[in-house]
């Protein structure tokens, strides 16, 4: 068993994707998010999309740092982690504007105050202004936020994102043999950030917060983790929030909060450039990092043998609990979190896109056919395999 897996969560989210199995896929069934008949419009031509997560833990990563430090700047991230997570999600089936934001706010109000309320709600309106100079226009329609202390231990920051699309715009994952995989990389900063990303993005920080920091944590803050877990497990590291990091002027703390990037200004560019009918796929590696395609192929080998030099923040991550690859290469997107799957022909046009937001970009890889999925990381020597 992984360690992520004894820490409570699932980086493939198995148990989930057992539990849905069996329901309607949609009228696109291979598209990355679920797409439903316009039931709002009766519009045959367009399809309807409703998308749903979360920050995830790294609100009890921003809770840390908040209380030791008095920092309200952090939860401007958590806003961030939780609209984007929907967002380029969405993106991966092509809708790049117009899209209508409702947002669920779970606090236990005997320890999140009303500032850090206040802060996430004003921190929402600043990241759409954000989106809409850069011409992705998102609605706000409002949301909840709900005093509910008795099931939730610190705060919980989630978002629901809806839009329509023209069903001949909807861009279906359908990688073909001799494709190459072009990665985006998730570090960095591009033109639109105000600072270094490290390219955590929003997957693995329960792994990530018990392996690096330290058992003082435990001790000094217990509503953080779940109490649970077996305490080999928790808090397990060496490092304090405020500690440098291996990025010169960023702690450790600040670190492992980088807002997650959203690609979206890039994939509405790189559409308006390419022809969808030679976009093979997008794929955003969130749940399950580099293996996330293994969910949308059949009788296909992915083989990743290009992939970006491992950022620091991961570096930080694998040294500090001795982590097997592997599992690192599961549970973190590892320095790439968005995949397009095209012709070579076309992957410069995909490259030359993502660079004009300074965001770098290669061919990580290349798809085969095969006789059963698999996904092939090669890695300092090594090649990982995951089916």
């Amino acid at each position: 068993m992984m360690k992520y897996d004894k820490r409570g969560v699932s980086a493939d989210k198995h148990e989930v994707h057992n539990a849905i199995k069996n329901l309607d896929k949609g009228l696109f069934p291979n598209a990355f998010c679920k797409v439903l008949p316009d039931y709002l419009n009766n519009d045959d031509q367009y399809g309807l999309i409703m998308h749903a997560d979360t920050a995830g833990t790294k609100t009890s990563l921003a809770y840390l740092y908040w209380k030791e430090t008095g920092d309200l700047s952090v939860w401007k991230g958590i806003v961030q982690d939780a609209i984007v997570m929907n967002i380029d999600d969405m993106a991966c089936v092509g809708i790049v504007d117009n899209l209508v934001l409702s947002s669920t706010i779970g606090r236990n109000k005997n320890l999140i105050t009303a500032d850090v309320i206040s802060e996430l709600i004003n921190q929402t309106l600043f990241f759409l202004k954000k989106m809409s100079s850069l011409g992705i226009n998102i609605h706000l329609a409002g949301g909840e936020t709900a005093d509910v202390g008795d099931i939730v231990r610190t705060i919980d920051v989630g978002v629901t994102v809806t839009a329509r699309i023209r069903k001949d715009h909807v861009i279906v994952i359908d990688p073909h043999p001799g494709d190459v995989i072009v990665g985006l990389s998730s570090f960095g900063r591009s033109f639109y950030e105000d600072e270094y990303n490290s390219g955590i993005g929003s997957n693995g920080l329960t792994f990530a917060r018990h392996e690096v920091l330290s058992k003082v944590y435990a001790e000094n803050y217990p509503e953080s983790f779940d109490p649970n877990l077996d305490d080999s497990f928790v808090y397990t590291g060496k490092n304090i929030l405020t500690t440098p990091s291996p990025i010169d002027g960023i702690t450790t703390g600040k670190l492992l909060l980088s807002p997650t990037r959203t690609y979206m200004p890039v994939i509405k560019e790189i559409l308006q450039n390419i022809n969808k009918e030679d976009i093979h796929g997008i794929i955003h590696c969130t749940g399950g990092g580099q293996t996330k395609i293994l969910h949308f192929i059949n009788d296909l080998q992915i083989i990743k043998n290009n992939m970006f030099e491992i950022p620091p923040v991961f570096k930080m991550i694998q040294k500090q609990g001795n982590c097997d690859w592997a599992e690192m290469f599961k549970v973190f997107n590892m320095g790439h979190r968005l995949e397009i799957y095209c012709p070579e022909s076309v992957a410069r046009l995909v490259i030359d896109s993502s660079e004009k937001f300074n965001i770098k970009a290669q061919i990580i890889g290349y798809v085969e056919k095969s006789e059963s999925k698999t996904v092939e990381i090669h890695h300092s020597g090594k090649v990982y395999t995951f089916n």
